[in-house]
This record gives C-alpha cells, structure tokens and sequence, in this order.
C-alpha cells in the first residue's frame, strides 16, 4: 500500500488504506456469485475461462478488449511472458471466440495492441468478425530508443459482426480544433466558431488520434497499473458504438477504465480481472464516479485537443486542474 503522507502533494494516484478494504470487496462478485446469477453492472474477479460460460450470449452491444500484448510484462505480480508470432496467435484464439460469442448480433468489439502484436489480432479477428478499420494513437509518454524510433504508438482493431448493421455515433466523438489561421466570407467565420474561449472548429474524428494523454500522476484516474488506458480514450469508443444504456463488457478489465467510462456515461458495463488488487481500485474508482462523472478531455460532449481544456475553456478548468 502507498503511504499518502510521503507523497507530493500534488500526487493524486489512487491508493487504498487498509480500512477500505472490506467494504470494496462487497462491490466485487466471484465465479460462485456468477454461476448462481449473472447480474449486469459488475466486476467479476476470475480467469475468465473460469467464468466466461455463464454470461448469457448475444448480450453485449459493445466489447473493448485490452488483453495482454505480447510482451514480458509483470502486471503487479501476474506475469505475461513473450511468446513466438503464431503461439500468440493461438493464445488470442484461445479465448477470442468465446467472447465473441457474447456479442450482439449488431455488436462492435474494438481491440487493442501495438505494433508487436497487432497483426496477430488482425488474423485473429478476421476469422470471426468484419474489420472496419484500424485506429492509430499517440502515446506522448515513453522511453526513447538509441538504435530504433521511439514506439509512440499504439493500434485499436475496429470490427462488427455485421457491416450492414452496427451503431456509429460520429456526432458524438467529434474533436474540439484550435483554429490557427481563420477563414472569413463576408466578414463572418467560415466553418469555425468565436468565443471567449477562442477560435476554434469542431472537426470529424479520423483514426489517427493524436489528443490522448497517458494517466499520469498528478490526474485522479491513475493508478499503478503497468498499462492503463485513459478514461478519455475509452470514452470515445464507447460514445461511437453505444447507446445510452447499452451494456458494454471488458473481459480484461485492468484497474477498471472501461467500467468507470461506461457508468460515466450512463451505459450498463461488465468487466473480468484476474488480479483481486485491480478489482479493488476499479470499486474505489466506481465509489467517485457517483459524485464525479468528468472525463479528462471531454466536455460540451466534444473532445479537446489535448492540454487544451485548462487554457480554452473556462469552466472546464474550475474541474480539471490537472
């Protein structure tokens, strides 16, 4: 446990005391909870091959998956070995189309991985669902390299189960742009808008996204996690290819990011975590989310370009001072 009084000040990662520890765990079901009934807007900590036959199939309009990339990596004590191209082919086929299963007949899954992995999963994908596109984003955080290029980057698998039948909110995702030289007709403003703000245009989202900032630790969202995902990145999948109450399921639920972005935004979640400490700060995460439904980013139902909120907008910046 992190000792909050040798901290900065300004450190605002999430840490639990021992006196919390019971009462979060009542927020957290088990394998016998699920067997004996399945119940929406939970956080299952199990394997998920121990748990994943007794969610009802076709139920979920809405999969994000974020499963381990095929990288060493020590997720506070589970550990994930590298393995060879097609042994992690078959570790993702494995329990992929198990989960697929779950899916609505006009459900998205988006997945996510890195260059390394990535066309594992694009194979894997393709043998069940229809591919719709790739999302690119930008990680600004992250070691340099002295005899390679930075890897700065990370992908995000758009698919359906039916191309002619899925949901896609594009209104709901659009992107908040500074404008740097504003173009007038007749004196007014072409395709921008003027405030105290600033100038600025609401543009269409593309699938390179560059206004993702990594959790670190002066933001209330992050944790110790080894890899988590911002609230801000979830957030517009989840605004893109759900409806309000639609239930949204995240078999790899890490420290909780999808199912504390989905209560945010009214959707029914489901979430899996192997690891019993990361169900513990997703709870702890839940318990704010019912006074503080602010998402880093996000405001006026656009997206900011990033680090931009605190400069740009003003009453934004009274409730993100990070």
């Amino acid at each position: 446990m992190d000792n909050i009084s040798t901290r900065a000040a300004r450190n605002r990662t999430l840490v639990i005391d021992e006196c919390e520890i019971q009462e979060l765990e009542k927020q957290i079901k088990s394998v016998d909870d699920i067997k004996q009934s399945f119940a929406l807007d939970c956080v299952i900590n199990a394997d998920l091959f121990d748990c994943i036959d007794n969610i009802p199939n076709g139920l979920f309009n809405l999969i994000i998956l974020d499963p381990p990339y095929n990288l060493d990596k020590d997720f506070c004590g589970w550990k994930f070995s590298r393995m060879k191209p097609h042994a992690y082919e078959d570790y993702l086929n494995s329990w992929f189309f198990k989960v697929c299963d779950k899916l609505a007949p006009n459900g998205t899954l988006y997945m996510c991985g890195d260059w390394k992995c990535s066309s594992s999963m694009q194979h894997v994908i393709e043998q069940r669902l229809t591919i719709i596109n790739r999302i690119t984003w930008q990680r600004e955080k992250g070691r340099g390299a002295k005899a390679n290029w930075k890897n700065a980057m990370e992908d995000i698998w758009f698919a359906v189960n039916d191309q002619n039948d899925y949901y896609f909110d594009v209104e709901a995702v659009k992107l908040r742009r500074k404008v740097i030289a504003p173009y007038k007709i007749n004196g007014q403003p072409k395709d921008w808008n003027e405030t105290n703000a600033g100038k600025f245009r609401n543009t269409h989202p593309s699938n390179f996204w560059d206004d993702i900032s990594v959790p670190f630790w002066s933001m209330p969202e992050n944790t110790n996690h080894p890899t988590q995902k911002p609230e801000k990145l979830i957030a517009k999948l989840i605004l893109a290819s759900s409806r309000p109450g639609d239930i949204v399921f995240d078999p790899f639920l890490g420290s909780g990011t999808t199912a504390v972005v989905a209560h945010k935004l009214g959707r029914r979640y489901c979430g899996i975590e192997i690891n019993r400490e990361f169900c513990m700060w997703t709870a702890k995460r839940m318990m704010r989310a019912q006074s503080d439904k602010t998402i880093q980013g996000y405001a006026d139902g656009v997206f900011w370009e990033r680090n931009s909120l605190a400069t740009q907008h003003k009453t934004t910046k009274k409730l993100h001072k990070y």
